[in-house]
């Protein structure tokens, strides 16, 4: 590199964080559409068993149980 050159290389850890935070954003959209579609057309009395199906693929998404 020359004196005059500056260099561009991103920080290894703004990197990381920044590709932690689009993850976290991408799960939680998919979290959102996932309930939207399971909720739409459903009837009322069926609710309930349709949210806690999508909690239950919510959290296997994000790895817990």
């Amino acid at each position: 590199m020359g004196a005059d050159e500056e260099r561009t290389d991103m920080d290894p850890l703004l990197a990381g964080l920044l590709t932690t935070l689009a993850l976290v954003v991408i799960v939680a959209i998919a979290a959102v559409l996932i309930t939207h579609f399971a909720l739409r057309d459903t009837d009322s009395t069926h609710r309930a068993a349709v949210l806690e199906s999508v909690a239950a693929v919510i959290r296997a998404i994000r790895g817990k149980r």
